[in-house]
């Protein structure tokens, strides 16, 4: 399996166990409508904070002395 495939499969596993933890942690089953609506609003959140904590993680690693100095 290519390097490439194995990155995508690996970012495809950790979205689905996102959603099915959203949906353990809060009872949610998707037969009600409103479920679904509130499912929506909650991955959407953990997206949004993947997101930012990624991008604060990433700010940090960058912003460190990587070079030994002198």
């Amino acid at each position: 399996m290519p390097p490439k495939m194995k990155i995508f499969l690996f970012i495809i596993i950790f979205f689905l166990l996102g959603a099915l933890l959203i949906i353990s942690n809060h009872n949610l089953s998707f037969i009600c409508g409103e479920n679904v609506s509130l499912f929506s609003d909650l991955y959407m959140g953990w997206l949004n904070k993947v997101y930012s904590n990624a991008y604060s993680m990433t700010g940090k690693i960058v912003q460190l002395e990587w070079l030994p100095k002198r």
